[in-house]
């Protein structure tokens, strides 16, 4: 047994244990009783709010700055301390690319005990009496460490319940170079976000806090910085919810069937050997066994060559496509694009290049291609044994002169007949009334360089389809800049296959109705792509999706 018994407690123990708690204290003007009225009064008409110790702002949706949110200097240096000595955990998917904390919830360092009884007892209630929201206890709290090339990109933060967002930067000396900041965006007719109008820079112990709501997009910029790092901490307030508008659905995107070309403008595009009948047969083994294959040097080097300089002279008419909350890149004006590129994208949209499609992967687009029954008995070996036979389908349809199943662009069986649909376009509806009879494809030119993405969003429609990739200018590019093409299954956020940019490759990926895919964020580190090749600062793609 010890020696020693606890003793009772009493004054001097009571004492003690007093000077080891810590506690924290908010701003004690922003507490100040008229204040408070003013706040109030300024959030229920919804008018902008200027003060020393507080603004209040409502464009482009309600938001606050408070500076020197905390009174006590020491207690957050100390706070930033105990942040830092917390594991974090790297957070990386298509939104966002970050360190994150352990949960905040239940540590018990004393300086982070004293803000989040700070955050969820007294500034909880002043939130409440200034919105007149009856925001519950609940208590949603993380840090998260910002370094170089880290970024969250547009979102709303609604979620079920989230009334109030706040972020409070423990941050050394920063300013708008450093990158890092809280950007706000506009909305368009849709309440889709529509462009940046107002960021705000990190600072010491500044806290902002604003409305979450069907408008409340922003983005944490990229952080340029080498050596600081962007430390905050954040979370949500919770109450009612509100009511939300319709989720806006975007137009679906044209699809168009196949052009009548024969196969002379194969042999005029692409590498011969891709056009031999048993590496064909090779290429559609692979891709069978893994949904996915990488062809490269895929287009003959003086064709390859003459697009490339198309794109570096710069006659590209070139718009960009959002709304950021879902994408952000550049599309390339087709009706405008040099007679070259124009070829090219004929070439992907064109019969005899379907058909190629479906010797590749055995997928049926086109008529020659064979259906699941016409294959369902029959390895994949034994397709070269029936090319003689052309006109019934097979899997790998001859390409060769000789045995010409597109020739002057003719998609029927018997000789002299025209059936290819008129190429024009239709809607993805339009295709799903028509069912799967005739093979579709959507493709666009597309420019990517620093800041560029695509996400992956609550409403996308998914539906079996072949995805591929067309490479170009991609020399020096490094998967660390971003602009891969990565893979996952809803509701997971590891990767099924990542598509790195290669010039000159042809990438096919094959995809099914739970399979999604997005665009990594370009960061500032491919500025380095310079360093290869001058003045280059991105890639192209041809992008194009082929539906059965």
């Amino acid at each position: 047994m010890s020696e020693k018994r606890a003793a009772e407690p009493g004054p001097s123990q009571v004492g003690k244990k007093r000077k080891k708690e810590v506690k924290a204290e908010m701003s004690h003007a922003v507490t100040e009783e008229t204040l408070k009225r003013q706040m109030a009064e300024a959030w229920s008409s919804r008018t902008p709010f200027r003060h020393d110790a507080i603004v209040m702002d409502m464009d482009p949706f309600l938001h606050c700055v408070i500076p020197n949110f905390i009174q006590n200097q020491n207690l957050v240096e100390e706070l930033q301390k105990e942040l830092l000595n917390l594991n974090f955990h790297e957070k990386c998917n298509d939104l966002y690319k970050f360190h994150q904390s352990d949960d905040l919830k239940k540590r018990r360092e004393p300086h982070i005990c004293a803000l989040r009884k700070i955050l969820y007892e007294d500034f909880r209630t002043w939130i409440s009496d200034i919105s007149k929201m009856d925001l519950e206890s609940t208590i949603d709290m993380s840090c998260a460490k910002y370094e170089f090339s880290d970024a969250l990109l547009c979102h709303d933060d609604e979620l079920e319940g989230r009334r109030i967002a706040f972020i409070l930067y423990l941050v050394p000396p920063w300013d708008r170079s450093l990158g890092g900041t809280l950007d706000l965006y506009s909305v368009d007719e849709h309440f889709q976000p529509k462009q940046i109008v107002k960021s705000l820079v990190p600072s010491w112990n500044t806290l902002v806090f604003f409305e979450v709501s069907p408008v409340s997009f922003h983005q944490v910029s990229e952080v340029l910085s080498e050596e600081k790092s962007r430390l905050s901490i954040s979370g949500w307030f919770h109450g009612p919810s509100i009511t939300r508008p319709p989720m806006y659905l975007e137009p679906l995107l044209p699809r168009s069937p196949h052009i009548p070309q024969d196969h002379e403008i194969l042999y005029e595009w692409i590498n011969p050997t891709y056009l031999d009948m048993d590496y064909q047969i090779q290429i559609q083994e692979e891709f069978q066994e893994s949904s996915e294959i990488l062809l490269k040097e895929f287009l003959k080097p003086e064709k390859f060559a003459k697009v490339c300089e198309a794109l570096e002279k710069g006659d590209v008419k070139w718009n960009s496509r959002g709304p950021p909350n879902k994408r952000f890149y550049d599309k390339a004006e087709e009706s405008k694009l040099p007679d070259i590129l124009k070829d090219c994208m004929v070439l992907f949209r064109s019969e005899a290049f379907f058909l190629l499609l479906s010797n590749f992967t055995g997928l049926r687009l086109h008529f020659l291609a064979p259906s699941e029954d016409e294959t369902e008995d029959k390895k994949v070996g034994e397709a070269a044994t029936v090319s003689a036979d052309i006109e019934e389908g097979t899997s790998h349809s001859s390409l060769e002169p000789e045995a010409d199943p597109v020739a002057g662009g003719s998609s029927s069986p018997q000789s002299g007949e025209q059936s290819t649909p008129d190429p024009g376009e239709v809607t993805e509806e339009d295709a799903a009334k028509e069912g799967s009879s005739v093979p579709m494809c959507h493709g666009e030119l597309r420019g990517w360089k620093t800041g560029h993405y695509t996400l992956i969003y609550d409403n996308i429609k998914t539906e079996f389809a072949l995805d591929l990739l067309f490479y170009c200018g991609c020399e020096g590019w490094d998967p660390e800049f971003g602009g891969f093409t990565c893979y996952i299954a809803k509701g997971e956020d590891e990767e099924l296959l990542t598509v790195n940019p290669e010039s000159n490759s042809l990438a096919l990926v094959y995809r099914d109705k739970e399979t999604l895919k997005f665009v990594k964020h370009i960061n500032h580190r491919s500025l380095e792509q310079k360093k290869t090749i001058p003045n280059r600062t991105g890639f192209w793609d041809f992008s194009f999706v082929y539906y059965e």
